[in-house]
């Protein structure tokens, strides 16, 4: 890559966030607005979004949810019907208090999210058990008024699914909660190439509302966290002050259990700072909006233009193929190609065309090699796609392993949380020993990993307090 090309994009290691802003600016994903804190998605950001709620989608629908479709307006006084829900998110609620010049007799929330919708529709639904499970779903944006903000990470509006059902008992209700948090897990891991830690929020950490939370947690290049994912089991929160019930089999009126659950535009942010590098943007194949770019080279030659096009079609039978048939030299599609993370590069020239051979380029390790143009090449060229997939996961597992440290040092558990990191250490279970551990490292306990949680903790002492432990918690710092 030419120096001047990298000088478009912040090193990682010179300065984090300013190379994730490179990124997401250079590689055309999005633009900011005039609306501050809001982000204009770009095609190429939304086709990611696209084929992110492409695939989840059709896992819903297997599993029989239905997409419905909410208001974005809430009157205040649904919203003040569950006390803490309310008081988790009063601080991020965007108001309308005008209609035209007129002042509303009732304030309106936009959505920050959308549970108390869901709770007076189902309560209008909802008369007999023959009526559970309600699976509902819905694809939509909200707003939340954030003071720092960063593309795709945190936004005062983004995108997401929120998925809101309701159901007969707390076991059904638990295992719906827990089934998504693994489809969920399946699709960072096997299509965004994102290693994830399942488990369970602690009780300061949870949605608010909701008896228990789960979460995928991912560490970034630079150690941070991210929550890439929720689940949460609301038992009979919202049913309770909504008045959701059900006649039972036995003819007795029953609350609902319910849950609700989301992946958003978070999820792209998390992918740009697991796989991007000095170079740009790297995307995992099976996400990509382009998975081949096809660039030609010294295209003004006759049949070289006309053997790319034949080459498109016949790739596009199974992958999204595009050719640079730009007037811009190949040296500077090649670093533009990169810098997009396109995953497979194919060159191909006069003498290739002889040859009846191409050149391919993997955007993960750069590595090239020389591919027979013949009925062959779909079929090696898919085999590729899955070792580059395999490649970035295994590359981000090794070295969020190489960053997750177990220790029972109080000195230790400070370097590494500094160093960046999960740190997993006992706690005791008290809030005020969370708190004094987020002030004086900055760590928030991310979630009690489910391997850990039946693990014997006689013996282990809480890392803040000294006194007998409870937990095994993942701690870092995070996004």
């Amino acid at each position: 890559m030419s120096k001047e090309f990298v000088k478009e994009i912040t090193t990682r290691d010179e300065d984090f966030a300013q190379w994730y802003t490179d990124i997401v600016l250079k590689a055309e994903l999005c633009d900011y607005s005039s609306v501050k804190g809001c982000m204009v998605l770009r095609p190429t950001g939304y086709a990611l979004w696209e084929n992110i709620q492409k695939i989840v989608d059709e896992r819903l629908k297997k599993t029989e949810h239905e997409n419905v479709m909410m208001p974005m307006l809430i009157p205040e006084h649904l919203l003040l019907k569950e006390a803490e829900h309310v008081e988790g998110f009063a601080p991020e609620v965007a108001w309308v208090t005008h209609g035209g010049n007129n002042e509303l007799q009732e304030r309106l929330a936009i959505r920050p999210t959308s549970e108390v919708m869901f709770a007076e529709h189902f309560k209008n639904v909802i008369h007999s058990y023959r009526d559970l499970p309600k699976l509902y779903n819905q694809w939509v944006s909200v707003v939340r008024w954030e003071k720092n903000t960063r593309p795709f990470l945190r936004t005062t509006e983004f995108f997401w699914q929120e998925g809101h059902t309701c159901h007969n008992g707390y076991e059904d209700a638990d295992r719906e909660a827990r089934e998504i948090l693994e489809m969920y897990k399946d699709v960072c891991e096997n299509i965004l190439a994102i290693p994830v830690v399942r488990g369970v929020k602690t009780e300061s950490e949870r949605f608010a509302g909701a008896v228990h939370t789960y979460t995928n947690e991912t560490l970034m290049y630079d150690g941070k966290a991210l929550q890439i994912t929720t689940s949460h089991h609301l038992g009979q929160n919202f049913s309770s002050a909504f008045d959701i019930t059900f006649l039972n089999k036995e003819g007795k009126k029953e609350a609902v259990h319910q849950t609700s659950w989301a992946i958003t535009t978070r999820s792209i942010g998390g992918m740009i700072m697991v796989h991007g590098d000095d170079r740009g943007l790297v995307m995992p194949p099976r996400i990509a909006p382009t998975q081949i770019m096809i660039v030609p080279i010294a295209q003004h030659k006759e049949g070289v233009l006309d053997k790319a096009f034949d080459l498109k079609e016949q790739l596009l039978a199974d992958f999204k193929v595009k050719v640079d048939d730009s007037d811009k030299q190949p040296g500077w599609k090649f670093n533009d190609c990169e810098m997009k993370g396109i995953p497979v590069r194919i060159e191909i020239g006069p003498r290739d065309i002889e040859n009846g051979e191409v050149v391919v380029v993997r955007r993960d390790t750069l590595e090239k090699v020389t591919m027979a143009l013949d009925e062959s090449l779909n079929e090696n060229i898919a085999t590729l796609m899955d070792k580059i997939h395999d490649n970035m996961f295994e590359q981000a597992k090794k070295r969020a392993d190489d960053k997750t440290l177990e220790t029972e040092d109080k000195d230790e558990f400070a370097a590494h949380i500094k160093e960046g990191g999960f740190a997993i250490s006992p706690w005791c279970g008290e809030e005020s020993c969370e708190e004094k551990i987020k002030e004086d490292t900055m760590a928030t306990s991310r979630c009690m990993s489910f391997e850990n949680l039946d693990k014997d903790m006689s013996g282990k002492k809480c890392i803040c307090c000294g006194g007998q432990a409870k937990h095994l918690v993942h701690w870092a710092r995070a996004y």
